[in-house]
């Protein structure tokens, strides 16, 4: 069986600190900037979450996931109410290109 997460290089707790505070920007700026594998493992992991804010009883849970009040409350009241009628596909990734420095790929995540 093939493994399906990309683990960024880092350790479980270090990838899901890196996950959740990616998240919380996302969620707070509605666009965030970022390598492109970061922004493909944050698609997988904040799609979910935002069908989960959805439902107005799983808020405990989503505030579970962000550890952040005030990003799990934004994204039940105004971010999920406005994609009520969606199925999926909260998120879009837009590449940019390669970065100087390291040459790494880059994309800008947005909420749609």
């Amino acid at each position: 069986m093939i493994n399906q997460n990309n683990n960024l290089g880092r350790k479980k707790s270090h990838r899901k600190a890196l996950l959740t505070n990616m998240a919380i920007s996302l969620i707070k700026h509605k666009r965030i900037q970022t390598t492109l594998a970061k922004a493909k493992a944050l698609k997988k992991f904040i799609d979910p979450i935002i069908t989960l804010g959805k439902d107005r009883m799983k808020m405990r849970i989503v505030f579970k996931k962000l550890n952040n009040k005030n990003a799990s409350v934004d994204l039940c009241k105004k971010i999920s109410t406005t994609n009520l009628k969606c199925k999926g596909g909260y998120t879009r990734i837009i590449k940019l290109g390669n970065r100087l420095g390291d040459f790494s790929e880059m994309a800008i995540i947005e909420l749609v």
